[in-house]
């Protein structure tokens, strides 16, 4: 709608002729050739130790992107394409990564605390000494996927894929695992003390030393 102002001895003049001009657009973030906004398209980019904080790259594509000790915590990567990133030593705590898709991504001594990767795809993907606690997990698909000595501790990983995973070593020390696939996974020298383990799998799985696991 628009306003009239009635100034004395003068026409009505509309207030829009008296606002302000518009405020400029703030320009886009750069980072070398990759522009930092939802649905970015950076394959293969050098984003190495690159500060991403917050950053909102639902949808990007990432595809063998070097991210090695990028800072990631509490950005928002929902559905991105991570295939074969390399993630080592990210920090990824309280990240949005649910239904993202990290096939064969490198995430070795990356810290996801607090991360939610529902439904996301980790099959083959190299987690070794990563930290996962408190992580929602759920429906993840870790097919496959090396975890020796990282930490799920509390992690919530209900009816996840674990067939085959390598969790050697791995703490899952109250972790909700209700309805997960364990079968054929290495568990030798897993801690699952204290996790719920109702309804899942455990064929073939190799648990020597493993604490918790059942008989």
């Amino acid at each position: 709608m628009r306003t009239w102002l009635f100034v004395p001895g003068l026409l009505l003049v509309s207030l829009a002729t008296l606002s302000c001009p518009a405020v400029a657009a703030q320009p886009l973030r750069e980072i070398g050739d990759c522009t930092i906004r939802p649905g970015t398209l950076c394959p293969g980019a050098d984003l190495r130790r690159a500060d991403l904080r917050g950053a909102d790259l639902s949808n990007a594509q990432f595809t063998n992107a070097d991210l090695t000790g990028a800072r990631l915590d509490g950005a928002k990567l929902r559905a991105a394409n991570l295939r074969q990133a390399k993630l080592r030593g990210a920090d990824l705590r309280n990240a949005a990564l649910g239904e993202a898709d990290l096939l064969g991504a490198v995430l070795r001594d990356a810290d996801l605390s607090g991360a939610d990767l529902s439904d996301a795809n980790l099959r083959d993907a190299r987690l070794q000494a990563a930290s996962l606690r408190g992580a929602t997990l759920r429906h993840v698909d870790l097919t496959a996927a090396e975890l020796r000595g990282a930490d799920l501790s509390g992690a919530d990983l209900r009816q996840a894929q674990l067939r085959g995973a390598d969790l050697e070593g791995a703490s899952l020390a109250g972790a909700d695992l209700r309805g997960a696939d364990l079968r054929s996974a290495n568990l030798d020298g897993a801690n699952l003390d204290s996790a719920n383990t109702e309804g899942a799998q455990f064929l073939g799985a190799k648990t020597q030393g493993c604490r918790g696991c059942p008989s």
